[in-house]
């Protein structure tokens, strides 16, 4: 849990912060995806991101989604799947959904993450295969979400982000 409230923190810090001096670099784009690398003093961060092509309702207000996958050699950390929908999510799950296959992610702040590692290692293996994916969460007010991703480029960012942190 320690370590998902580090990557909230350095996720949000890396977005939110657009004039740092370590900034993370762009290790290949891909389709709609795009690898990183960022060097800090606990080591390498590498991660492959995504921007929704698709987000609903256009009326609510919020900052950037994004889907990660993050690996931090150091922490012992890979496969760590992230999303935030651009605002703090109310209490509840967060559903991410492609073709017939549902997955539910816990929330905390503005980030929601997978249970384990073997359901990461499961939505990995769907995000190489999908076409699109889809995230639905709630607004502190109740009001729902829905980003659309496309996956196309997802697998060779994901491989360009575990090879540069292996």
């Amino acid at each position: 849990m320690i370590k998902k409230i580090i990557t909230v923190l350095l996720m949000t810090f890396l977005f939110a912060s657009g004039a740092m001096a370590n900034t993370p670099k762009s290790s290949g784009k891909y389709k709609n995806w795009e690898s990183f690398i960022l060097t800090t003093d606990k080591g390498k961060i590498c991660f492959a991101q995504t921007k929704p092509i698709k987000r609903a309702p256009a009326a609510i207000k919020r900052n950037e989604s994004r889907i990660f996958v993050t690996f931090r050699p150091n922490e012992n950390v890979k496969d760590e799947i992230s999303v935030t929908s651009g605002h703090a999510y109310k209490n509840s799950t967060v559903s991410a959904k492609s073709g017939k296959r549902n997955y539910s992610f816990f929330s905390q702040g503005d980030f929601a993450w997978l249970l384990d590692e073997n359901e990461e290692k499961k939505f990995i293996k769907l995000m190489k295969r999908a076409t699109d994916l889809m995230i639905k969460g709630r607004t502190k007010d109740g009001a729902e979400t829905t980003d659309h991703y496309s996956m196309m480029g997802f697998t060779k960012a994901y491989n360009t982000a575990k090879k540069t942190c292996s």
